[in-house]
């Protein structure tokens, strides 16, 4: 996922050569720049999660508010939804993402039908592509690199705790409706954890691109310093663009009315 603003690629003798050293974590989440007109030619396109959030965590969002008015359903694909199990799954959610909405048997039971209703293909893609996600926050908490230690990172290993049970509100041996339950916590509880996830899929980016020396807290730090630079390049160059596209105009030239 790219940023949707353009950033300049790391240089080594812009700002942030002379930076401050960084913390080991960025804590301080920087405004999205106003983009320039006119980029200088020689500023490239760079992934930068610091600047940026996804409110979910595929392209297409679930269908939520797609459901029949009143309807009470708790079954899908002979599967009685337990509503003890329910109200458990909907504790644990707001324990990760309090300002999640609410699940009910009736809004899962409808995303199961829904989701049976669509070519196998494009079921098995709507899981793969959130399972994939689920992966990456796995990834995060092994790598010894990145700082496991934040609030988030405690969020991402209770809901990964209750991904990896088997026989959860819908056991996952169940085909296709096995996961689905697993796609909805992460799917609702995302606003809470894509903000490191996406700054450690940057930083991944970056490890690998930039190759910098040290060990993980050197590393992250050399991070921090290269965006937080590469962003106060381009506020400046889009500083100067803005400045040029007003200065251009020709205010002593008189209006003539036909």
């Amino acid at each position: 996922m790219t940023c949707g603003t353009s950033l300049p690629a790391h240089d080594p003798t812009g700002p942030a050569a002379h930076a401050a050293p960084a913390s080991h974590r960025c804590g301080v989440r920087a405004s999205r720049p106003t983009p320039a007109r006119n980029p200088p030619p020689h500023v490239g396109h760079a992934r930068c999660a610091m600047f940026m959030r996804t409110a979910a965590p595929a392209d297409t969002p679930l269908p939520w508010d797609d459901r029949p008015g009143h309807a009470h359903r708790d079954s899908i694909g002979g599967l009685r939804l337990d509503a003890t199990a329910v109200a458990r799954f909907d504790r644990l959610l707001h324990e990760i993402h309090p300002e999640a909405r609410h699940v009910d048997a009736d809004r899962i039971a409808t995303l199961g039908r829904w989701l049976q209703g669509l070519p196998a293909a494009r079921a098995r893609a709507v899981l793969d592509e959130r399972l994939s996600r689920i992966e990456q926050l796995r990834a995060m908490l092994d790598d010894a690199d990145w700082d496991r230690r934040q609030g988030a990172c405690r969020r991402v290993r209770k809901l990964l705790a209750y991904l990896d049970q088997d026989q959860d509100l819908i056991p996952d041996a169940i085909p296709l409706l096995g996961l689905l339950d697993d796609v909805i916590l992460l799917e609702l509880a995302w606003p809470a954890v894509a903000t490191e996830a996406e700054d450690y899929a940057d930083f991944c980016e970056y490890r690998a691109t930039a190759a910098p020396g040290g060990d993980g807290m050197q590393r992250r730090e050399a991070w921090i310093r290269d965006r937080l630079g590469a962003l106060a390049l381009f506020q400046h160059h889009a500083r100067v663009n803005a400045s040029r596209y007003i200065d251009g105009g020709h205010p002593d030239r008189p209006f003539r009315v036909a």
